[in-house]
Protein backbone atom coordinates (compact mmCIF):
# COMPACT_ATOMS: atom_id res chain seq x y z
CA UNK A 1 0.00 0.00 0.00
CA UNK A 2 2.55 2.57 0.30
CA UNK A 3 4.27 2.12 -3.17
CA UNK A 4 0.41 3.64 -3.56
CA UNK A 5 0.62 6.44 -1.63
CA UNK A 6 0.83 9.03 -4.80
CA UNK A 7 -2.10 7.61 -6.50
CA UNK A 8 -4.47 7.26 -3.55
CA UNK A 9 -5.20 9.33 -0.11
CA UNK A 10 -5.18 6.27 2.27
CA UNK A 11 -7.24 6.85 5.04
CA UNK A 12 -8.20 4.56 8.24
CA UNK A 13 -10.92 4.19 11.09
CA UNK A 14 -12.40 7.50 9.81
CA UNK A 15 -16.55 8.02 10.04
CA UNK A 16 -18.00 7.51 6.29
CA UNK A 17 -21.95 6.84 6.00
CA UNK A 18 -23.01 5.75 9.36
CA UNK A 19 -19.95 3.96 11.19
CA UNK A 20 -15.71 3.89 10.63
CA UNK A 21 -14.10 1.97 7.84
CA UNK A 22 -11.29 -0.14 8.19
CA UNK A 23 -9.44 1.24 5.21
CA UNK A 24 -10.42 3.46 2.10
CA UNK A 25 -8.15 4.22 -0.72
CA UNK A 26 -9.55 7.77 -2.54
CA UNK A 27 -7.74 7.65 -5.92
CA UNK A 28 -6.25 11.05 -7.17
CA UNK A 29 -7.70 10.46 -10.65
CA UNK A 30 -11.13 9.77 -10.22
CA UNK A 31 -11.25 8.97 -13.91
CA UNK A 32 -8.03 6.66 -14.09
CA UNK A 33 -8.43 4.64 -11.14
CA UNK A 34 -11.34 3.04 -8.77
CA UNK A 35 -11.62 3.84 -5.04
CA UNK A 36 -11.39 0.75 -2.84
CA UNK A 37 -13.06 0.15 0.53
CA UNK A 38 -11.42 -2.68 2.57
CA UNK A 39 -13.23 -4.31 6.26
CA UNK A 40 -11.15 -7.23 8.31
CA UNK A 41 -13.29 -8.97 10.28
CA UNK A 42 -11.81 -12.25 12.70
CA UNK A 43 -13.87 -15.35 12.33
CA UNK A 44 -16.78 -15.87 15.30
CA UNK A 45 -16.59 -19.71 15.14
CA UNK A 46 -19.90 -18.84 17.88
CA UNK A 47 -21.61 -16.82 15.50
CA UNK A 48 -20.55 -17.73 12.14
CA UNK A 49 -20.20 -21.09 10.36
CA UNK A 50 -17.32 -20.46 8.04
CA UNK A 51 -15.04 -17.98 6.95
CA UNK A 52 -17.83 -17.04 3.88
CA UNK A 53 -19.72 -16.38 6.10
CA UNK A 54 -17.74 -13.73 8.21
CA UNK A 55 -16.46 -12.19 4.60
CA UNK A 56 -20.51 -11.63 4.00
CA UNK A 57 -20.48 -10.38 7.53
CA UNK A 58 -17.88 -7.88 6.18
CA UNK A 59 -19.22 -7.26 2.87
CA UNK A 60 -22.63 -6.68 4.64
CA UNK A 61 -21.30 -3.77 6.82
CA UNK A 62 -20.07 -1.94 4.45
CA UNK A 63 -23.16 -2.03 2.56
CA UNK A 64 -25.25 -1.50 6.05
CA UNK A 65 -23.30 1.54 7.33
CA UNK A 66 -22.89 3.09 3.81
CA UNK A 67 -18.89 3.49 4.12
CA UNK A 68 -19.43 4.88 0.68
CA UNK A 69 -20.75 7.79 1.23
CA UNK A 70 -17.59 9.92 1.48
CA UNK A 71 -16.39 8.78 -1.56
CA UNK A 72 -20.17 9.49 -3.41
CA UNK A 73 -19.81 13.10 -1.71
CA UNK A 74 -16.32 13.84 -3.76
CA UNK A 75 -17.75 12.80 -7.41
CA UNK A 76 -16.63 8.76 -7.44
CA UNK A 77 -19.36 6.94 -9.03
CA UNK A 78 -21.13 3.74 -7.75
CA UNK A 79 -19.51 1.96 -10.41
CA UNK A 80 -15.93 2.83 -9.90
CA UNK A 81 -16.22 1.54 -5.77
CA UNK A 82 -14.48 -2.10 -5.52
CA UNK A 83 -15.46 -3.05 -1.71
CA UNK A 84 -13.65 -6.04 -0.24
CA UNK A 85 -14.13 -8.08 3.02
CA UNK A 86 -11.18 -10.27 4.32
CA UNK A 87 -11.96 -13.09 6.64
CA UNK A 88 -9.22 -14.13 9.57
CA UNK A 89 -9.33 -17.56 11.27
CA UNK A 90 -6.08 -18.36 12.80
CA UNK A 91 -3.34 -17.99 9.96
CA UNK A 92 -6.30 -18.78 7.52
CA UNK A 93 -7.60 -16.20 5.57
CA UNK A 94 -11.35 -15.49 2.89
CA UNK A 95 -11.11 -12.11 0.27
CA UNK A 96 -14.71 -11.33 -0.75
CA UNK A 97 -15.76 -8.25 -3.05
CA UNK A 98 -18.66 -6.86 -3.82
CA UNK A 99 -18.59 -4.52 -6.34
CA UNK A 100 -21.43 -1.80 -7.39
CA UNK A 101 -21.85 -2.91 -11.17
CA UNK A 102 -20.62 -6.40 -10.89
CA UNK A 103 -22.57 -8.13 -7.29
CA UNK A 104 -20.81 -10.23 -4.80
CA UNK A 105 -18.01 -12.01 -5.65
CA UNK A 106 -16.03 -14.84 -3.30
CA UNK A 107 -12.41 -14.97 -3.73
CA UNK A 108 -9.35 -17.14 -1.68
Amino acid sequence: MVELDGRFRITSNRESGFGRYDIMLIPMDKERDCAYIIEFKVHKPLKEKDLAETVSNALNQIGEKRYEAQLAAIGIEPGKIRKYGFAFKGKKCLIGAMHDNFGKEKDG
